[in-house]
């Protein structure tokens, strides 16, 4: 007899993005509906809080009602409901949390809490099934992680950013340049036509399998300063590229050196920043060299997205991971505690 298919309603509320999704199984993504912000933070430079929690509450019932519309599905059609709980901005979590919460009440419908960064490695899951064991890189605005996993659902942190995540000094970096937010893209478009010709530091270039990108951006700063009260243009292609090489031979190379000393030959890659060309080019060259099977999601599910939370929100509840409806939002969690029913 043919097991029953789960239909998980997802909420993604967690930055600047209100994401609603419906996906059956944790592989199939029956319909995404996104209102993103990005328009409305860019004159600003960046996320304002504020702005994003009082858009998320514009937005969350009418991306609702337009993701049941287009998937002509009704709610009690819904098994699950999932919902980032955190990290991320409170302000913007706590909306995602309380609908989540308001429809669980509603329904009677269990309530699943999904760590944001567990839904961007399940993201991978979309495109195809994960293969343990495997090696995750996580690579976002707020997150540069190394994780092993030995099956759905473990996760073990093995290495980690020591101070500014490789999307956040992307975007820091880009600032500096003059360029338009968010930067990474762009970064990484202008790395392409320059040059390397800056003398850069790699970042923290030892054999640990953690990040630190606080130093490599600080040297753009000084950079961009001196080149200024010298009365020199800065060749911001140049710039970009310098700073990416650097920035994803160690992403590169950390990532190999945890492969061969885990003993493993799946790699998956997750966030925002896997999205990014130059990277994608590097980890695909390293893994076909050494025979690894490697998966980057597809790039709408890069950034923050609800599909990828009903896809980590299915193997949470196989786990039995539930909460009640004293779940709250999270501003700072740790993804690497295990297990734990949030009951």
């Amino acid at each position: 007899m043919k097991n029953k298919d789960i239909y998980c309603l997802a909420i993604e509320s967690s930055c600047d993005e209100t994401s609603m999704s419906i996906i059956k199984n944790g592989t199939t993504e029956i319909n995404t509906v996104v209102v993103t912000q990005i328009d409305i933070h860019k004159k600003f430079g960046g996320v304002v809080p504020e702005i994003a929690s009082r858009s998320h509450i514009e937005s969350i019932t009418i991306v609702l009602e337009e993701l049941l519309e287009q998937s002509k599905m009704k709610i009690s059609d819904i098994d699950i409901i999932g919902v980032t709980y955190g990290p991320g901005l409170i302000g913007s979590l706590l909306i995602g949390v309380e609908c989540a919460k308001t429809i669980s009440l509603v329904t009677g419908k269990p309530l699943i809490p999904v760590h944001h960064i567990a839904g961007h490695i399940y993201a991978n899951n979309l495109k195809e099934r994960l293969t343990f064991p495997l090696i995750a890189l996580v690579v976002s605005g707020g997150h540069t992680d190394l994780v092993y996993m030995k099956e759905d659902y473990s996760f073990e942190r093995i290495g980690s950013t020591l101070d500014d995540a490789v999307g956040e000094a992307y975007d820091k970096v880009a600032k500096i340049l003059g360029l338009d937010y968010p930067g990474g893209p762009i970064v990484d478009k202008l790395a392409k036509v320059g040059n390397d010709t800056y003398d850069l530091p790699y970042p923290l270039d030892d054999k640990t399998y953690n990040f630190s990108f606080s130093g490599i951006k600080s040297a753009v700063v000084n950079l961009v300063h001196n080149e200024k009260q010298r009365g020199n243009d800065v060749r911001v292609e140049d710039v970009c590229t310098s700073f990416q090489n650097r920035v994803v031979h160690i992403l590169t190379k950390k990532t190999k050196k945890a492969l061969e000393e885990y003993h493993v030959h799946n790699l998956v890659v997750a966030g925002g920043v896997a999205a990014n060309q130059a990277l994608r080019e590097s980890l695909n060259n390293m893994a076909r060299d050494n025979h690894i099977k490697i998966s980057f999601p597809e790039v709408k599910y890069c950034t923050d997205n609800a599909a990828m939370i009903g896809a980590a929100a299915y193997y949470a509840y196989q786990k039995g991971i539930t909460a009640n409806l004293e779940l709250n939002a999270k501003a700072i969690d740790s993804l690497y505690k295990g297990t734990e029913n949030h009951k």
